[in-house]
C-alpha cells in the first residue's frame, strides 16, 4: 500500500511516527513542503493549489493509493477540492479534536491552539458552534502566528518560545481550561512547553492515533501484516535533519524536489 503524506513542514512528522508504529505493510511517501510554508499565513487558493500539485506528484511519480492531509490547514482549505478531482484516490484529512476534548475536559473549559487559517475555515467554525451549545463547553480560541517557524527551527523550548506560549496561554489558564487542542500537526513538539506554561496537568488533544486508525479501517485489506513499512521523506526546501531525526528517532535521508 503506498501512502502519500504531506505537510507544509516537520509537522505531519508527528503523524507519520504514529503510522509507522501502528500500521503494516505500508510504503509511506512525506513530503514537507518548506518551500512555501508556513500554509496558516497563506490564502485559501494559494494553499488549495499547493495541495493540488503535491498530489498530482504523489500520484505521477509514486501511483500511491492513498493520500493523508497532515496538515489541519491544507484539510480545511482544500480536502473537499481534493477529493472532487481525486475521486478514486482515498484522502485523509486532519482536523482539531474538539470533541475528544470535550469529552476530557472537567471544568467543560477548552482550549484550541492553531493557525488563523485553521480557525478561519467554515468546517471548523460550524463543529465548534454545534459542540458548543451541545455540550455547554466555552471554547478559547488562540492564534499562534510564528509558531511553526520556531518548531522548524528546533525552538521547542527555548526563551522566546516559552516568551510566546505565556502570551497565548495566560487567558486559557487563568479561566480555568483543563483540555487543549493541539490544532496544528507541529503543536505537539511543544507540548512540554505548553504544560510547563499552563503550570498543571493538562490534556493536550491532537489526532495522529485518530487518522493512523483511519487509514487502518480504510487501507487495510490492501496492506500485507508481514511485511515492514517503508518511508520516504522528500522536501521542496530547507529542512533540518536533526529536526527530523528527533521526532522519528532515526536518521532519514531527506531527498529535495520541485513540484
Amino acid at each position: 500500500m503506498k501512502i502519500g503524506v504531506f505537510d507544509s513542514g516537520l509537522g505531519g512528522l508527528t503523524i507519520v511516527k504514529t503510522m509507522l508504529e501502528n500500521l503494516h505493510g505500508a510504503d509511506i511517501i512525506y513530503i514537507a513542503d518548506t518551500a512555501n510554508a508556513p500554509y496558516g499565513e497563506k490564502t485559501q487558493k494559494q494553499i488549495i493549489d499547493f495541495s493540488a500539485k503535491i498530489t498530482q506528484y504523489f500520484i505521477d511519480k509514486f501511483h500511491i493509493d492513498a493520500l493523508v492531509i497532515a496538515c489541519n490547514t491544507a484539510t480545511s482549505a482544500a480536502i473537499k477540492e481534493l477529493r472532487v478531482k481525486y475521486k478514486n484516490l482515498i484522502i485523509i484529512g486532519t482536523e482539531p479534536g474538539l470533541k475528544p476534548a470535550i469529552s476530557h475536559s472537567q471544568s467543560k473549559k477548552v482550549g484550541v491552539l492553531a493557525t488563523p487559517a485553521t480557525l478561519n475555515g467554515e468546517k471548523y467554525k460550524l463543529l465548534r458552534d454545534e459542540l458548543s451549545r451541545q455540550y455547554k463547553v466555552d471554547i478559547f480560541e488562540q492564534a499562534c502566528p510564528g509558531l511553526v517557524q520556531q518548531i522548524e527551527n528546533g525552538e521547542l523550548d527555548t526563551p522566546k518560545t516559552i516568551s510566546m506560549l505565556q502570551n497565548w496561554l495566560s487567558s486559557m489558564r487563568e479561566a480555568g481550561v483543563d483540555a487543549i487542542v493541539l490544532g496544528c500537526t507541529h503543536y505537539p513538539l511543544v507540548g512540554e512547553s505548553i504544560k510547563k506554561v499552563m503550570h498543571n496537568d493538562i490534556n493536550l488533544i491532537e489526532t495522529s492515533h485518530a487518522i493512523t486508525k483511519r487509514v487502518n479501517e480504510l487501507c487495510n485489506n490492501s496492506m500485507k501484516c508481514d511485511n515492514e513499512n517503508s518511508l520516504k521523506i522528500l522536501s521542496t526546501g530547507k529542512i533540518s535533519g536533526s529536526m527530523v531525526e528527533m521526532i522519528l528517532g532515526k536518521k532519514y535521508e531527506v531527498e529535495h524536489i520541485n513540484i
